[in-house]
């Protein structure tokens, strides 16, 4: 088997040990530079899957890097890290950088990340930006299980400011959203998208989630825990697993729990919810 390989980009010599221990495993060729000049010189000489670039020597800008690898490399994944910066993360998202972290990085979603990317195939224009405001994004997902954590790991960044409590609701209550959108509405069709907004006020959290599926009726959803009957609490597990359905059916109720408001369109295939701050 071909080892997947993986170039780590930083100045700072502990930091890169440190991603190396974190990141490395068999099947791994991990190299490392401390500037983009030797990180283009490695791509040109050699294919790389993922480039993890952070902070280099001599005013390394991983986006000015990753504008140049397009061109050299168009296939390899570049996961930036940097500052919480709601206009450099939307130059990174409309240049297809795979992902993006902002610092201190977090162990557990980060190598989470870099394993999707190194398996990643056909994922250049999974995620699309229409519109982009650090008050109001609008992206286009296309209709694959796999862009779910890469589109929610961008909303976290552009919510990074907020509280941490606050962050992680409004980023878990996206993520059951778009899933359901993708699976459910979608059907898994990668031919499909869906269209998810986040919008910001100073006083609260929008998100709106539009998926290309023909809706359905909040009145009959057996297979949704928010549908169980007082006196059966886990009826649509029993449900889901005579349909053939994977483990869930959380989704909707979950997320009533982790936001103020919850409102669907008429025929069930819009959502939109508010986080008051």
């Amino acid at each position: 088997m071909t080892p997947h390989s993986l170039l780590l980009i930083d100045a700072d010599p502990a930091v890169q040990d440190h991603l190396t221990a974190l990141l490395g495993g068999a099947g791994r060729d991990i190299r490392h530079t401390a500037d983009g000049r030797d990180a283009l010189a490695t791509l040109r000489q050699d294919p790389i899957d993922v480039v993890l670039a952070g902070q280099g020597r001599n005013g390394f800008d991983g986006l000015k890097l990753l504008r140049q690898v397009r061109s050299i490399r168009p296939e390899t994944k570049i996961i930036l890290t940097g500052d919480p910066d709601p206009q450099r993360i939307i130059r990174a998202i409309r240049q297809r950088a795979y992902s993006y972290f902002h610092r201190p990085l977090p162990e557990g979603p980060l190598a989470d990340m870099v394993s999707h990317a190194l398996d990643a195939t056909e994922w250049q224009d999974d995620v699309r930006v229409i519109s982009a405001r650090p008050e109001w994004i609008t992206f286009e997902v296309r209709c694959k299980i796999e862009t779910v954590d890469r589109t929610t790991q961008y909303l976290r960044e552009m919510t990074a400011d907020l509280p941490l409590g606050t962050c992680d609701d409004v980023s878990a209550a996206f993520r059951e959203l778009l899933m359901n959108g993708i699976e459910h509405g979608g059907k898994n069709d990668p031919r499909k998208r869906v269209r998810a907004s986040l919008i910001r006020t100073p006083r609260s959290i929008i998100v709106h989630v539009h998926d290309p599926g023909s809706g359905f009726s909040m009145d009959f959803l057996p297979h949704a825990a928010i549908s169980n009957p007082d006196d059966s609490p886990i009826r649509h597990v029993e449900v889901r697993v005579e349909e053939g359905r994977r483990p869930g059916g959380f989704g909707i109720l979950l997320t009533r729990n982790l936001v103020d408001e919850l409102i669907y369109n008429e025929r069930g295939n819009a959502v939109l919810f508010v986080k008051y701050l």
